[in-house]
């Protein structure tokens, strides 16, 4: 069904429920995964605080975040290909998505009043629009126990034993 999977990461609460759920329809499909982090530029400049987070700095971060995620899939026996894109995050996505002939593009759900996705827009519904692969909004909680499932047998905890690596 889906081969190729494309994880939009940015390291949030919604970006880490993307990943998880990505993850668990990748093992399902047997798939190979990609994970895009994508520094925008917009989030660069802060004008109503006065600041400007120099790209580096921002870049930095966001190489972090990408390694972070990275880590996340190879614990569950993942060899994802990672990529750091900087750019408008629905415009890279799809490039990327495009790119790699993906067959399923899953991105976080961020929560916006009416006004911010009337000026902003969403990058779910720019993906949807623009793509030909199938787009995942994930918004649906799996819990640790669920996630723990993914992994390979042999990495599992024995029974009563905490995991340390528990991804939250």
């Amino acid at each position: 069904m889906y081969k190729k999977v494309l994880l939009a990461y940015d390291g949030s609460i919604e970006g880490r429920r993307a990943l998880r759920e990505g993850a668990k329809l990748a093992q399902l499909c047997c798939a190979e995964v990609f994970l895009l982090a994508v520094v925008e530029l917009p989030s660069v400049m802060a004008p109503e605080a006065g600041l400007a987070i120099p790209i580096d700095e921002q870049t930095a971060n966001y190489k972090a975040i990408l390694a972070e995620g990275v880590e996340r899939l190879k614990a569950l026996g993942f060899s994802p290909t990672a990529r750091l894109e900087i750019g408008d995050a629905g415009q890279k996505i799809a490039e990327v998505a495009e790119e790699i002939e993906a067959h399923l593009v899953v991105v976080g759900h961020r929560p916006q009043g009416p006004l911010a996705r009337w000026w902003f827009g969403s990058v779910g519904s720019y993906l949807v629009k623009r793509l030909r692969c199938s787009v995942l909004v994930a918004q649906t909680e799996i819990s640790d126990d669920e996630f723990e499932q993914l992994k390979p047998p042999s990495e599992k905890p024995a029974s009563g034993q905490a995991d340390t690596a528990s991804i939250s």
